[in-house]
């Protein structure tokens, strides 16, 4: 099982849903006991997983630090357990921290002064690192020096200051808005992709084990199925899978049981919740499939823009059932498929997919 819990320090609004990515106090206790402790229990992220084998197989060869490592991807993919990982690897301590709670250079000169050499800083977060602090890490990744500066004005004094050789360990969901300087200090890169549902039912079952919970095969498949691609939602949605069996069942976790469970919690086959669907059918049976404008589309779903376009849109736009157009927003054919309706298009002469519900679309297109 594989996660991390970066998204508690986003600035999104907030995603409690029972497929959301974020990790709450329940997610981040439960967690603590499945995290892989090496890369040979870490499953997916293949490429990732070779390429940071290698780094530590030849650091540790050499007798020396890792590398830096830069970790980028959505929350709840693994960043977080990757950086546990390394440091168990390389035999050395950890320290976690996140960019938000480094607001001053000072905060960061106190948290680098501290390590000891070899040991691992993971900085979560990475890109909201305050500026000062984020000039002051370019010298300490690059010479391992900082220059601590003394008094204030014209008698001001920079102290150098050697440090140890440490690994840092960055994670980021947003890598775009780390400024190149910062991005060409880490020795390796890594971008975690989202989940196949092969390699989420691994994780489904791995985390069952150790959880104490029977499930078969089809169990495991249905709720990998229905995970978005993210191992932190599949295990959250196996413990409330388990809690239904136990209730509800005999406590075995099959294929209907799972099924019978998700369904209860509003979480359909494809992994769409209540908020996710109640947007498609807006913009399919009020706007006849768009173009609509976004804030005409959170009005009509009863949701705040912001909840609409950082929440619900992202997986909506992944899985190919909604688009962003220049026009507004638009709700593809495999979005009417998916709700067991007919495009406009395809339902003989009813006009073009967008044309629908009394020339709204050109009202309300931004």
């Amino acid at each position: 099982m594989n996660w991390d819990d970066e998204s508690a320090y986003d600035s999104t609004p907030a995603d409690d849903r029972v497929v959301g990515a974020a990790a709450d106090g329940e997610d981040q206790a439960v967690e603590a006991a499945l995290r892989p402790k090496d890369l040979g229990e870490f499953v997916g992220q293949e490429r990732v997983r070779q390429q940071l084998d290698l780094v530590l197989r030849a650091a540790r060869a050499r007798g020396a630090t890792a590398d830096h490592v830069l970790l980028s991807g959505a929350p709840g993919l693994g960043k977080t357990t990757l950086s546990m990982i390394i440091a168990a690897e390389m035999g050395a301590p950890i320290r976690i921290t996140s960019g938000p709670a480094i607001q001053h250079a000072g905060d960061l000169a106190a948290i680098l002064s501290s390590l000891t050499e070899g040991e691992v800083l993971f900085l979560d977060e990475i890109h909201r690192m305050s500026r000062p602090a984020e000039e002051m890490l370019y010298m300490a990744m690059e010479d391992f020096r900082v220059d601590v500066v003394v008094g204030k004005g014209p008698g001001a004094t920079a102290i150098p200051l050697e440090l140890p050789p440490f690994t840092l360990v960055g994670a980021t969901t947003r890598a775009g808005l780390l400024p190149p300087p910062l991005r060409d200090r880490f020795g390796f890169t890594g971008h975690m992709e989202f989940y196949a549902p092969a390699e989420l039912e691994r994780v489904v079952k791995r985390s069952a084990g150790l959880l104490d919970v029977t499930i078969e095969d089809a169990g495991a498949a249905e709720i990998a199925g229905r995970s978005r691609g993210t191992p932190r939602i599949a295990n959250r949605l196996l413990r409330r899978v388990r809690d239904y069996a136990q209730v509800k069942a005999d406590g075995l976790i099959t294929r209907e049981i799972a099924a019978q469970a998700l369904e209860v919690y509003e979480v359909d086959a494809r992994g769409l919740d209540r908020l996710d669907r109640a947007v498609l059918t807006a913009l399919v049976k009020l706007f006849g499939g768009g173009p609509v404008g976004l804030s005409t589309l959170a009005v009509a779903v009863g949701e705040e823009r912001e909840t609409v376009e950082e929440v619900a849109e992202p997986f909506l736009v992944r899985e190919g059932l909604l688009a962003r157009t220049p026009r507004g927003r638009i709700a593809t054919p495999a979005a009417w498929e998916h709700l067991g309706m007919v495009p406009p298009q395809v339902a003989g002469g009813a006009g073009r997919a967008g044309e629908g519900g009394a020339g709204q679309s050109s009202l309300f297109a931004e």
